[in-house]
């Protein structure tokens, strides 16, 4: 099991109707208020990919929150990858 207290990174690529409805505003006040840093960006396709580094469990509440019919627009699959964090950001932004 790993450890909910060691820092990792979330990338998630989240389908559906979320470009042009505040999905990333939205995101990026739920990753700061967790403590998290890193990036929501809209991408070509479609859809929004959320790039997140903190705590594992503060990442798993935001990718819960990122499934969650809370969000605005609407989602219709989340697609997730950890990894190790880079430490690259600071804050959270969106692009």
């Amino acid at each position: 099991m790993d450890d909910p207290n060691l820092d990792t990174r979330l990338t998630a690529w989240v389908h559906g109707t979320v470009q042009g409805v505040g999905f990333r505003w939205w995101t990026r006040a739920r990753a700061l208020e967790l403590g998290l840093v890193g990036s929501a960006r809209n991408l070509t396709d479609g859809r929004v990919e959320v790039v997140a580094e903190g705590r594992r469990d503060d990442c798993a509440r935001l990718l819960d929150l990122l499934r969650s019919p809370a969000t605005p627009g609407q989602v219709t699959l989340v697609v997730e990858r950890w990894s190790a964090t880079k430490g690259e950001s600071q804050g959270f932004r969106e692009r």
